[in-house]
């Protein structure tokens, strides 16, 4: 559905040139949710931009629905930006226009018939749970009711792909959980493509399928999140995933611990219905070593649930190594630590 070939992105001039993005390359399939995950200056925002070339990038190609938007005339261009729709991080509403109004914006730029606004802006006021605000103007509107208007309004020309510019990083917890589900139930119900970049991993693990990390202008890690999540290889990465994840807090509390020199420290991780069940305990009664779990969490990523054990192992290394062997034989991921 996207896909970014070689893209660049360069400000200034030869002397005084800024890269923002570098040769990146990255695919996004029909119908996923998407995510890009950065720090501040990473690129993100550029990137997002370039898909729908409200930045022309300055080299590479970007492809939306097998239409390369790069090799595009002015006006074909608008033809296919309606099929992309954008929400951004502070809302962008018209501050002199109702709900009602903010919504049906597009629609009237695109000429489209008094009665058939009437009818689609009042199904996107249902879909996002305002048609009760519908004749409010912003001022008058919590932050997540903004966010509400700013979904439906890029929901209104019946987009393709849904673009989110940090949609949720001004939003305060509990609003952005119920953002994030009203962006999963849109997903669903109209198998609609979402891309959206953020700098919280919470929001990543929520609803994404597919993770990219942006690092200096280009893509350093990428995959499904229940990979990046669990096995992180980029530095970055692993800096995200540590101050989202109990368990890396937890296991640099734990490693300071003195351990006896045969004890064999081990992170096992559990993945989808094996997190609720007793393979460790039934494991290691067929091999009789001594355990002791010295930190866990359970929790989830999108839908799958998924668990962490750092574990210290005591007892014959080859019963040890048999542990290991069955519990990896049982399909769960095991790492010897320490």
């Amino acid at each position: 559905m996207i896909e970014l070939k070689q893209l660049t992105k360069t400000y200034g001039n030869k002397k005084k040139a800024t890269t923002a993005l570098s040769g990146l390359n990255l695919t996004v399939k029909k119908g996923e949710i998407f995510g890009v995950i950065g720090h501040s200056g990473a690129g993100k925002s550029t990137l997002i931009r370039c898909i729908n070339l409200l930045e022309r990038p300055t080299e590479g190609e970007v492809w939306v629905g097998g239409v390369e938007l790069t090799k595009l005339k002015r006006r074909e261009l608008q033809q296919q930006r309606r099929k992309i729709g954008m929400i951004f991080q502070h809302f962008n509403l018209l501050s002199s226009a109702t709900v009602y109004d903010n919504i049906a914006f597009p629609l009237k730029l695109m000429g489209v018939p008094k009665l058939q606004i009437a009818a689609k802006v009042n199904e996107l006021l249902e879909l996002v749970g305002l048609t009760q605000h519908q004749k409010k103007y912003p001022a008058q509107l919590s932050g997540g009711q903004k966010q509400r208007v700013g979904i439906a309004r890029a929901l209104a020309s019946d987009p393709d792909v849904l673009l989110c510019d940090e949609a949720t990083s001004a939003l305060d917890p509990q609003t952005t959980d119920s953002i994030l589900n009203l962006l999963l139930e849109i997903n669903r119900k109209f198998h609609l493509t979402i891309l959206l970049i953020t700098h919280e991993m919470h929001v990543i693990q929520r609803i994404c399928d597919r993770v990219a990390v942006i690092h200096q202008g280009g893509i350093v890690e990428e995959g499904p999140v229940t990979e990046v999540f669990l096995k992180p290889r980029h530095t970055v990465t692993r800096e995200f995933i540590s101050r989202e994840l109990a368990g890396d807090e937890g296991f640099r509390q734990t490693s300071s611990v003195p351990l006896p020199a045969w004890a064999r420290l081990v992170r096992i991780t559990f993945l989808g219905a094996k997190t609720y069940e007793s393979v460790l305990s039934q494991v290691v009664r067929e091999t009789g070593v001594n355990f002791a779990i010295l930190q866990g969490t359970i929790s989830t990523i999108k839908d799958t649930p998924y668990g962490q054990l750092t574990v210290s192992f005591e007892g014959d290394n080859a019963k040890v190594d048999e542990t290991l062997e069955l519990l990896r034989q049982r399909d769960l991921d095991v790492e010897v630590i320490g």
